[in-house]
């Protein structure tokens, strides 16, 4: 597996952490609900920090050629500030509570 981290410093940007979450509410997390390859996938926020991204989890370092359109990008209005991939070594769930 390998896994995507990306995020954007939201300081240049008209865009604000409550935008882009509102924004989720309105489709684009359901784009991504039948990407191939793609396992998991979790946007995060920094509110304190003024920083935007998400978590990408794939089966292989390959990646379909067409995925939903990077709406966050579209809405900060310039490219992820930071991009790093990882090979994924190990995965374990924690136990949880019923």
């Amino acid at each position: 597996m390998h896994v995507d981290i990306v995020w954007w410093d939201l300081a240049g940007s008209a865009a604000t952490v409550d935008s882009l979450r509102a924004d989720l509410r309105d489709g684009t997390v359901e784009q991504w609900a039948h990407v191939p390859g793609l396992r998991l996938k979790f946007w995060m926020a920094d509110r304190e920090r003024e920083r935007w991204g998400a978590v990408l989890v794939w089966e292989t370092a390959d990646r379909p050629g067409t995925l939903p359109p990077n709406r966050a990008a579209e809405l900060i209005g310039y490219p992820a500030t930071h991009r790093t991939g990882f090979e994924i070594e190990a995965v374990v769930e924690g136990s949880r509570d019923a």
